[in-house]
C-alpha cells in the first residue's frame, strides 16, 4: 500500500484524446464488473490491449501514478488516523522516506518543505490504527527505524473525514458516451 517517498518531480504530461478518454473512464474507479478493462475499452472505443498498453505507458511517463485498491479505512474500523511529521536531515530524507514508506502500516509518505522557524518537519507519513495507542506504537516503530536521524516529530490526528478526490477531467465535447 505504500509508495516510494518522496515522489520525484514529474515533467508535465500531455494526453492525446484516447488517453484522456481512458482517464475519464477510470478516474472514479474501475467498473465493478467481471472484466473491468473490457468495459473501459468499450467506453473508450478501442481494444482492451490498447487500453492496457496506454495505461502502462501513462504510468511509465508519470501521468498515472498507480492503479490500486483504495479501501475506506473508517469503514474497516481504523478511526485513529495520524499524520506523523518528522524533522530529519535534508540530505537523507529520500533514503529515510523510502524506508518509512516500506513499513506495512504506512499508507503514504512524502517530503514537504520546512517552514522555519515554526515548522521544522520535512518528512510526512500517514499511519492508521483502531486506537490512538495503536498509532502511537506504530509511530514509535518509525522513531526506532529513524534512530538519531529523528530530530523531532509530532502526530497530527484527523478530527473528521474529508472527501478525498484528485483532479477530475471532464469528457471532451463529442467524445463517446457524452
Amino acid at each position: 500500500m505504500s509508495r516510494p517517498c518522496p515522489l520525484p518531480a514529474q515533467r508535465p504530461q500531455t494526453l492525446d484524446e484516447i488517453d484522456r478518454r481512458i482517464v475519464v473512464a477510470t478516474q472514479a474507479g474501475l467498473p465493478l464488473v467481471p472484466e473491468p478493462w473490457a468495459e473501459v475499452a468499450a467506453r473508450v472505443g478501442v481494444p482492451v490491449a490498447e487500453v492496457l498498453r496506454r495505461v502502462r505507458r501513462m504510468q511509465r511517463r508519470g501521468a498515472i501514478r498507480r492503479v490500486a485498491l483504495v479501501p475506506n479505512h473508517y469503514a474497516l474500523g481504523f478511526r485513529a488516523n495520524g499524520m506523523s511529521v518528522w524533522d530529519v536531515p535534508d540530505e537523507r530524507v529520500g533514503e529515510l522516506g523510502r524506508r518509512v514508506a516500506a513499513l506495512p502500516f504506512v499508507s503514504h509518505c512524502y517530503q514537504r518543505p520546512r517552514h522555519l522557524p515554526e515548522w521544522p518537519y520535512n518528512l510526512f507519513a500517514m499511519v492508521h490504527g483502531r486506537t490512538r495507542e495503536e498509532v502511537e506504537a506504530k509511530v514509535a516503530e518509525i522513531a526506532a527505524l529513524l534512530g538519531e536521524a529523528d530530530r523531532g516529530h509530532r502526530v497530527l490526528y484527523s478530527r473528521r473525514l474529508l472527501k478525498k478526490t484528485g483532479l477530475r477531467l471532464r469528457p471532451a465535447r463529442g467524445a463517446p458516451g457524452t
